[in-house]
């Protein structure tokens, strides 16, 4: 999860994955699958770091093994 700066200051946590595209309309404004919309702070900018950030934490290259259909076991 993400977390994103809603105008009164509260912190929202958001699924990453579960975002459909985001527009700044000048504000931030964040489309989930569900269609639901987040009006936030965060620049894009901003948002697309700490998505970066999130999905970097949770795949680690070295850990990653390749099935044995791609002959390339270790």
């Amino acid at each position: 999860m993400i977390a994103v700066k809603r105008f009164d200051d509260s912190i929202l946590y958001v699924n990453p994955h579960q975002i459909e595209f985001m527009e700044e309309t000048p504000d931030l404004v964040i489309t989930m699958l569900s269609g639901r919309k987040i009006l936030t702070k965060d620049s894009f900018d901003t948002v697309v770091g700490r998505i970066i950030d999130y999905r970097s934490r949770i795949i680690d290259e070295n850990a990653v093994r390749k099935p044995s259909f791609y002959g390339h076991e270790e």
